[in-house]
């Protein structure tokens, strides 16, 4: 059962979550040609450690030094190998940029004018963010597709995704809190057919409301 919140006055929130690899922003991007208002937490936590930003000073001063590279950007690689190493890293770090985080995400729904819109968190369900969305969308891809399609796409080794992997939710615990599901284990073709025909539900479930 999903565990989103009710649908309140404003846009229909679709939570879209999946595992490392499942092909999230592909499917946020054919959603976005289809005029649909994307929020990607991803993308605001990448602005929220730019250099200048408070952020970013604030894990500096948490992590070290060491963590900023030469050109005055967050090394992400680096911080990534720790916080995935050390849980205590992970939280500290997660304490830091999630309630910005959220901040931004509220504050960006309240301004969409469209009929519903995307907000991708790929932690939906592990940092119990649910009640930001009003239903929740799942991509689904088979564990050994993930490891394959994250190898090839970052470059990194299968120690390095084992770990990522280890920590977010496993695929039985993202199907039983999903409202919808896409499998994206076939093709880009399949998948806009999919992509299209949860528009169209979207639209009329906006609709209703």
């Amino acid at each position: 059962m999903a565990t989103a919140g009710k649908h309140t006055p404003g846009p229909l929130v679709i939570g879209l979550t999946g595992g490392i690899g499942s092909g999230k922003s592909t499917c946020a991007a054919l959603f976005s040609k289809l005029g649909v208002p994307i929020i990607d937490a991803d993308e605001l936590a990448h602005a929220l450690v730019a250099p200048g930003e408070p952020a970013l000073a604030e894990i500096i001063t948490a992590f070290g030094p060491e963590y900023l590279a030469a050109d005055g950007q967050l090394d992400r690689r680096r911080l990534r190998q720790q916080v995935f190493a050390e849980p205590a890293s992970r939280r500290r770090l997660e304490a830091i940029l999630h309630p910005l985080i959220r901040f931004n995400i509220k504050e960006l729904v309240n301004s969409v004018q469209a009929p519903y819109c995307i907000v991708s968190i790929p932690l939906l369900l592990e940092t119990g963010q649910t009640d930001l969305v009003n239903r929740i969308l799942v991509i689904d891809i088979p564990e050994a597709l993930q490891l394959s399609r994250t190898a090839a796409r970052d470059r990194l080794a299968m120690g390095e995704i084992r770990p990522v992997l280890e920590s977010q939710a496993n695929r039985s615990e993202r199907l039983a809190a999903a409202d919808d599901v896409i499998s994206n284990a076939g093709s880009q073709d399949e998948l806009a057919e999919k992509i299209q025909t949860l528009h169209k539900k979207y639209l009329s479930l906006s609709a209703r409301n």
